[in-house]
This record gives structure tokens, sequence and C-alpha cells, in this order.
């Protein structure tokens, strides 16, 4: 797993550290020290902890005036253990909303298991969101993932499954992404009229 690096290609475009209203403003990273690990398995440097032990997450991109953000997670998201989704609220999704932010994409491949609860956490965090139609997407998410939380009424929420997964997103623009992830939800939830 310390191989696995978060997505580089728009640090061109963006930078958390380098953001005055991001949450790791200022935050200094190692190429060579690994301290961070889940479980046994020390990961990559260039992660940031926002207080799970078993999942971290990279903000690779943030647009204030369109109000979306670009999220990468890694490791194990547990809310039987952890609550990592009350602590992804509390101390990120929270502070990004307190910016601005409406539309959250957070990218899954990375994420190898997950342990569900209740969905207070999620259903909190939506009813904020709706206030501004906002909505949050997980992308690429594995199958067994998204059967989980299924399971857990999560689809109830959040949006993600078939029209998310399988994306190509690396070699897109922020901008871009964001806009076919606006497109196909749109396309969700548009009314079907029956003729008869």
């Amino acid at each position: 797993m310390h191989s696995i690096e978060p997505h580089f290609r728009w640090r061109d475009e963006y930078m958390a550290e380098q953001d005055e209203r991001s949450p790791f403003y200022g935050r200094e990273y190692s190429e060579f020290y690994f301290e961070n690990k889940i479980y046994n398995y020390l990961i990559h440097p260039q992660w940031d902890e926002f207080g799970s032990e078993t999942l971290y997450l990279k903000i690779l991109f943030v647009d204030y005036e369109r109000g979306y953000a670009i999220i990468e997670l890694i490791g194990e998201w547990n809310d039987t253990l952890n609550n990592d989704m009350g602590c992804l609220k509390d101390e990120l999704l929270d502070l990004l909303q307190g910016e601005g932010i409406r539309y959250f994409l957070l990218i899954m491949e990375n994420v190898l298991n997950f342990h569900g609860s209740d969905d207070s956490y999620y259903e909190a965090f939506v009813e904020d969101l709706d206030e501004e139609e906002g909505w949050c997407c997980f992308l690429n998410l594995r199958q067994h993932l998204s059967d989980e939380m299924e399971a857990h009424d999560l689809h109830e929420h959040i949006y993600f499954g078939a029209p998310f997964n399988e994306l190509n997103w690396r070699p897109q623009k922020p901008l871009h992404l964001f806009l076919q992830i606006k497109e196909k939800i749109r396309a969700m939830d548009e009314p079907v009229y029956f003729l008869d």
C-alpha cells in the first residue's frame, strides 16, 4: 500500500496545503518518511489523516466558484468501530460546506472494505446539502462495497453504483469530471413519464 499515491496530475491547478480555505492549509509533506498506516501497512506520506484509524484522504481539487470538491480516499471505511462518516463529516465535509462547497465527488477505488452502522450521519450530511440542492457521489466503488452500502440504505442519501463506477477519471480535467457526474445525477433525478 505504501506505493499508492494520491492522484497528482491536478497539482498544477490545486494543492490543499496552499489553499487558505482548506483544512490542510500549511501542511508539509515528506516524500521519504512513512508514518501513517492502515493496520500494519504503511501508506504513502502524501495521504492526509482526518481522525480515522483506517481511512485516509486527499483533497484533489476544490472549485469554490462552482461549489464542488473532489476527494480521493484510501483504506477501510469503518462506521461500526470508528464512525468514519461522522469523523469525515465533522473534520472535513462540514468545513468545506462552510466555504460554500455543496457538491462532493469521493473517489473510492482505493477503499477496500466497508463496515456499516446506521445511516444517521449520512442523512444529516445530505440534509445540510439539500438546502442548497447539493449532493455527494461515490465514484468507482468496488462491487462488494456497493452491495454493503446498499444493504445499509446509503443509496437513500449518497449517489453510487453502476452509473458512477468504472469511470476513467484520471485523464480528465476536474471541471469535465464534475460536469459529467452532475449530468448523470440530473438524468437520474428527472421524472419519468409514461404515455398511454
